[in-house]
């Protein structure tokens, strides 16, 4: 794991735009396409509106999800919508998108149809909640010991939530061990000590520590007070 620290969280956005940048542009050099997974929420917002602005070759890169909220694509909470408002936008619009919630109707069909057109990303980027999960692998989730098997041949999931709204289609531990990389970004002191505590042993309390233990994946942690 590697562990970058900055002082602010625009210095931290600034880092990290840059870094998913040359990765996309890499793999882009070194096979004709990439593809990006990201996560929703607010806190994203300043770096989907940055990777907009990057001078990249946006045509040959697939934009998918982490994670989503199982609502409709017009609903406040959806992450897709986040995505198309923030990031799909400028120099970023000829991206493909690929989300993991088209109609919020069905879904176990939703979630056939993502496992279907599941791609590895060649960079994830992942968020962190104060109870340790991360993409929608909550503790406590009657789903979370398939979600966080990593022999598992599901990339895709339905998750729900015991402590948050929504049901969630999520991706697995299993699939998001096939990335190229992972990038954890988080702010805050509290997040850092959820992040030290999972540091310290292997638990399903705190899903993120599975990350944080493996050695299959390269992962960056960027982290602003």
């Amino acid at each position: 794991m590697n562990w970058l620290e900055f002082p602010e969280a625009k210095q931290q956005t600034d880092a990290l735009a840059n870094s998913v940048a040359s990765r996309l542009s890499a793999a882009i050099e070194s096979r004709g396409n990439a593809v990006l997974a990201v996560s929703g929420g607010k806190s994203p917002i300043p770096f989907f509106q940055l990777m907009a602005e990057m001078a990249i070759d946006w045509k040959r890169i697939t934009v998918t999800l982490v994670d989503e909220r199982f609502v409709a694509p017009d609903h406040p909470d959806s992450n897709a919508g986040l995505v198309r408002a923030h990031l799909l936008q400028n120099r970023a619009a000829p991206a493909r998108f690929l989300p993991l919630v088209r109609e919020a109707k069905d879904i176990a069909a939703e979630v056939a149809a993502a496992c279907r057109d599941f791609v590895a990303p060649d960079v994830a980027i992942l968020g962190m909640g104060e109870d340790g999960h991360t993409a929608s692998l909550f503790p406590g989730a009657p789903e979370l010991a398939a979600g966080l098997d990593p022999a598992s041949t599901q990339p895709i999931l339905a998750v729900t939530p015991q402590t948050a709204p929504h049901r969630r289609v999520s991706m697995s531990y299993a699939a998001l061990l096939q990335s190229g990389s992972l990038i954890l970004s988080i702010q805050g002191a509290k997040k850092r000590e959820v992040l030290d505590a999972a540091g310290r042993a292997v638990s399903d309390t705190l899903p993120i520590s599975h990350f944080l233990a493996q050695d299959k994946v390269p992962l960056d942690v960027y982290w602003s007070a």
